[in-house]
């Protein structure tokens, strides 16, 4: 059972990479996976497959109790069961195509910015990453796991960057227009920010369809149930 820190800890995980609820999140949980019996996980099932690499059943389970417990923390009503596994397969789908990728770009996180953004986890809970490490080993969790999580979401972080950054641009009519539809109760700096990020967004969504439209997927959902 998730204790309340658990579910804080995760929480604090997901605000620091600044990413929330979004569809490229993984984070802190417990490692169910890695203490499972011998028999259960043979019952381990593939629940898609993404080009040569598959996607198990244990891997989704764990994506949806996390997103769960995400939504209950932050009082927002919780989907059918159905169609919050559908949500979180289709997450896992576009964020292991995205991995494959930056693997066969030879993208990597530097030591120096994972350890930075953990210990600035930690301190987001008030704590010495000694302190956070023995919290979360305390709810069943690792330090190096949630340091490979934090790795996992900076690679996919940097690889939408290099994807994403050079078809964005903006003009100096585009500020000023956006402007006047704000009744000019915003900076340029402000309304240079707000485009930027809504031009991002829209980019990363084509971006995103294009790469799956390319990928081989096979679900196999229906199997899993």
């Amino acid at each position: 059972m998730r204790s309340e820190r658990t579910t804080r800890l995760g929480v604090a995980l997901a605000l620091a990479l600044g990413i929330g609820m979004a569809p490229l999140t993984l984070l802190a949980q417990e490692s169910e996976s890695d203490f499972q019996p011998v028999a259960r996980q043979s019952l381990d099932r593939i629940v898609a497959v993404v080009n040569d690499r598959a996607i198990m059943a244990s891997e989704l389970e764990q994506r949806v109790e996390q997103a769960r417990s995400q939504l209950v923390d932050n009082e927002i009503e919780v989907p059918e069961n159905a169609s919050l596994r559908e949500q979180m397969l289709d997450r896992l789908i576009v964020e292991e195509i995205q991995l494959q990728l930056a693997e066969d770009a030879g993208l990597s996180v530097d030591d120096t910015e994972l350890n930075r953004q953990v210990r600035g986890i930690a301190e987001s809970n008030g704590m010495t990453l000694e302190q956070f490490a023995d919290a979360l080993e305390e709810d069943g969790l690792s330090l190096g796991r949630v340091r490979d999580e934090v790795r996992r979401q900076l690679l996919l972080r940097e690889l939408q960057q290099r994807q994403v950054g050079g078809r964005v641009n903006l003009t100096e009519r585009e500020v000023e227009r956006f402007r006047e539809q704000q009744g000019g109760n915003v900076s340029r700096e402000q309304a240079s920010r707000a485009l930027f990020q809504r031009k991002a967004n829209e980019a990363l969504e084509a971006w995103i369809q294009e790469i799956r439209a390319d990928a081989f997927i096979e679900k196999r959902l229906s199997a899993s149930r």
